[in-house]
């Protein structure tokens, strides 16, 4: 029985889902939502801290602050509040209500940026404000998931291994980009792994981390308007890009099954599984799925919504998907 005193304390590593009855390829779609910070990102920020206080950069008189779209945001919530710091959260309009509601529960001021960067969107405006606060009080410490080291290499000590012990026979591993921690920690591991395991980079279109035109993307998560200082793409073997209204048809079609998933799981189980379609062999595949979609309801999950930004076409979709499989 396992017994915590802090919230960090606690993640199941462990569980996968079987995606073959459902994409009709075999993958197994590796949950990471299952903590108290609900996201994978809980790893990241755990890892971050923690260095944080052993180079002496974060003490108790300490304010952190993180730019993020709402999952690192809501674990750095959740360790600032374990731990007795102040948080600020700096995020843009693209930040999902239910996120934002979460982060003040757990006691985060959160700063909204609404104006992009004539160069970096959105990302840039909200990593502009992060700077202009430091420079404001040397109170304020920014962690920089897009920089940190410390980001990538909780992936190379715990998700990659875990994966590696399910699967030792892995032909073929899914992650999606977003600051490319979990991407570069798992590319990173396998790169030197017993056996050859190809790298799949899954991000959205209109994503600017391996060299796209940026373009306007309303799903928060993976994809950058700047392309993220961890990234190596020495360490990628290929680069599927997904279409927002893929991500969202394919968030539903997990929901018809039971299973109510991110849009960042959307779009990366898109990606694999036209990858893997591609294949004239079966090839041992896993997925990695960041989070889960109760943080999504009001978005993906709306029908207004999706109707607002994407137009008929993609529930119209959807609903003669769900006609066929009927």
């Amino acid at each position: 029985m396992p017994v915590i005193s802090t919230p960090q304390e606690f993640n199941t590593d462990d569980l996968y889902v079987d995606l073959e009855a459902i994409s009709g390829h075999r993958l197994f779609l590796k949950c990471e939502g299952f903590n108290f910070a609900g996201s994978i990102k809980l790893k990241a920020a755990t890892a971050m801290v923690e260095a944080a206080e052993r180079d002496g950069l974060l003490t108790p008189g300490s304010i952190l602050v993180e730019s993020s779209s709402g999952n690192l945001g809501v674990a750095l919530s959740m360790i600032a509040a374990s731990k007795g710091y102040r948080f600020v959260c700096v995020t843009d309009s693209r930040c999902n209500l239910a996120t934002r509601l979460l982060l003040e529960a757990l006691g985060c001021e959160i700063h909204v940026v609404t104006e992009p960067s004539p160069t970096g969107g959105l990302l840039g405006a909200r990593i502009d404000h992060v700077r202009a606060l430091c420079a404001s009080d040397d109170r304020y410490v920014w962690l920089n998931q897009y920089a940190n080291p410390n980001n990538h290499k909780a992936h190379y000590r715990t998700t990659a291994p875990a994966i590696a012990r399910a699967f030792p026979d892995l032909d073929v591993l899914f992650v999606g980009a977003g600051t490319t921690g979990t991407l570069m920690g798992c590319a990173r591991f396998f790169r030197t792994w017993h056996r050859p395991v190809r790298i799949v980079a899954i991000d959205a279109e209109g994503s600017a981390t391996f060299g796209e035109e940026p373009s306007r993307r309303m799903i928060p998560g993976l994809g950058t308007s700047i392309r993220p200082p961890l990234l190596d793409t020495s360490y990628v073997d290929e680069v599927i890009h997904v279409n927002e209204a893929e991500t969202i048809r394919t968030c539903h079609q997990l929901a018809r099954h039971g299973f109510i998933f991110g849009g960042s799981t959307g779009t990366v189980v898109n990606g694999a599984a036209q990858w893997l379609a591609r294949q004239e062999k079966q090839v041992t595949a896993v997925a990695i799925a960041p989070d889960l979609g109760e943080r999504y309801l009001e978005t993906v999950y709306q029908t207004d919504w999706v109707r607002n930004f994407y137009g008929e076409d993609v529930l119209q979709a959807r609903t003669a998907a769900a006609a066929a499989a009927a």
